[in-house]
């Protein structure tokens, strides 16, 4: 992949381990938890880049990481030509303005001692951009973006619901005048009848205010809905890019072939003929992934270069990436 002038962030063989450590006083690393594992991928200005796997892939990982809110064990994160990586901690805090995260729980992501004005404009204190007042200004205007009465202001978290929560952590995302917005499972924790709505607001805001989003998320006819791209993940790797459509239509991994069986077809007479594919046994351990490709105990196409070789990521299409041996 190279770097253009529509690439808003470049991920660079990305990797996060965390230490396995052994004893009280003298702690030993014994070995590590590869939530990571070297991935790379672009996303572009206005996109919104789905991303989708099984829990514990490293879905979540990958954004903390990409934000630095969890330190890479190495690769480089390329954020408006700046490898935020590198950067010392005083220089990061500048750039964190220009990206913010949306989290999975807005029961537990808002403080409950804080109003919803406090927590809203908490980020232009932190940052100096605005005193009291236009901090004041601010929220009002924030609230009414995301739908919510400019009066609710002055209530707790406790005193609104799940989906009115969730819009509070998204104007609260909001109050930096972000360009890349990380949006972490933000609707898994909500009714279903919520989601829809959480979703449209999210895409109503990417139109009026020009924002970049990476959607993380395991509902993959929401991700169908709202991306432009779709990445698939599997232990630590990303094993298949590619446009919505084109992913949906004519998805070439194992892997993304089994996710994409599972998703309900609203047509009895289409579910019915469909074909069910079942993977069989457990997802394997990130301490201690299988050698070669980390799919091949699952995989029914699997053979014994899957075993002894690791499959490179490659373009197979225009814009269609993919990780596997078997894919011409």
């Amino acid at each position: 992949m190279t770097l253009s002038d529509n690439v808003l962030l470049h991920v660079d063989k990305l990797v996060k381990h965390f230490p396995i450590t052994r004893g009280i006083i003298f702690q030993k690393q014994i070995g590590s938890v590869r939530a990571v594992d070297g991935i790379s991928f672009d996303i572009y200005r206005g996109e919104t880049l789905g991303l989708v796997g099984e829990s514990g892939c490293g879905k979540t990982t990958t954004g903390r990481a990409i934000l630095q809110l969890q330190k890479p064990t190495s690769g480089r994160v390329i954020f408006e030509g700046i490898d935020l990586v590198s950067l010392e901690p005083k220089e990061l805090r500048k750039m964190r303005r220009k990206m913010q995260m949306i989290f999975q729980d807005p029961y537990a992501s808002l403080n409950p001692r804080m109003t919803i004005g406090e927590i809203i404009g908490e980020p232009l204190r932190l940052h100096g951009l605005a005193n009291r007042k236009e901090s004041d200004e601010k929220v009002v205007e924030l609230l009414k973006l995301v739908g919510l009465n400019p009066s609710y202001a002055n209530r707790y978290p406790h005193e609104f619901s799940g989906g009115q929560r969730q819009r509070v952590g998204i104007a609260r995302s909001l109050s930096l005048n972000p360009s890349l917005i990380v949006c972490d499972e933000p609707i898994s924790a909500l009714d279903v009848s919520v989601q829809a709505q959480v979703v449209n607001l999210l895409e109503d805001l990417q139109e009026k205010l020009g924002l970049t989003y990476l959607f993380i998320a395991h509902d993959l006819s929401m991700v169908r809905h709202i991306s432009t791209r779709v990445a698939v993940m599997y232990l630590g790797w990303i094993v298949e890019l590619a446009g919505r459509d084109e992913l949906y239509t004519h998805p070439l991994h194992p892997y993304t072939q089994a996710l994409l069986s599972a998703v309900p077809i609203p047509d009895p007479y289409a579910e019915e003929l469909r074909k069910r594919i079942i993977l069989e046994g457990d997802v394997p351990s990130p301490i201690n992934p299988p050698s070669g490709c980390r799919f091949r105990t699952r995989c029914g196409l699997a053979s014994d270069i899957c075993t002894d070789k690791v499959p490179e990521y490659r373009e197979v299409s225009t814009g269609h990436f993919v990780a596997c041996h078997m894919v011409a």
